[in-house]
């Protein structure tokens, strides 16, 4: 599947000129978040919470790239593509959608080694399958 990046009603930098920082991208994809969750609901596929929330990240006027790949290097061997970062937003950001019971060791581990791979601080996991929206969020930081 190749990468899809959606451009918002302005560049990315113009939105990083305006003061906007890791926490105001942030409390966006929450405040999205909790939107598409409010509107569908639980119990949809993974990719139904990804692509409405990347659309709504777009119409935010947030460069977002989604299923990004996520190069390996190990040794002298280097992978183009590792894995595939759900949403990337303002390269600032990656959020991991989840369809699961819960947030457990496992994907705060996944999501770290997104982090470093791709030198990004701030991670969300994010799922949607929970009664409130608030139950499923994990914030993770990438401690370089």
């Amino acid at each position: 599947m190749p990468v899809v990046i959606l451009r918002g009603l302005c560049d990315p930098i113009l939105v990083q000129n305006l003061g906007m920082n890791q926490e105001d991208i942030i409390r966006i994809i929450l405040d999205v978040a909790f939107y598409v969750h409010k509107t569908i609901g639980p119990g949809m596929l993974e990719t139904v919470y990804k692509n409405c929330l990347a659309y709504r990240l777009w119409k935010r006027a947030l460069f977002i790239e989604t299923e990004k790949p996520i190069p390996v290097i190990f040794e002298e061997v280097k992978m183009e593509c590792g894995y595939r970062a759900d949403i990337v937003v303002e390269r600032a950001v990656i959020v991991d959608t989840k369809n699961i019971d819960a947030i457990g060791p496992l994907q705060i581990a996944q999501i770290l080694t997104y982090l470093r791979f791709l030198n990004i601080r701030h991670g969300l996991i994010l799922n949607f399958n929970t009664v409130l929206m608030k139950n499923g969020i994990k914030r993770v930081l990438n401690g370089f």
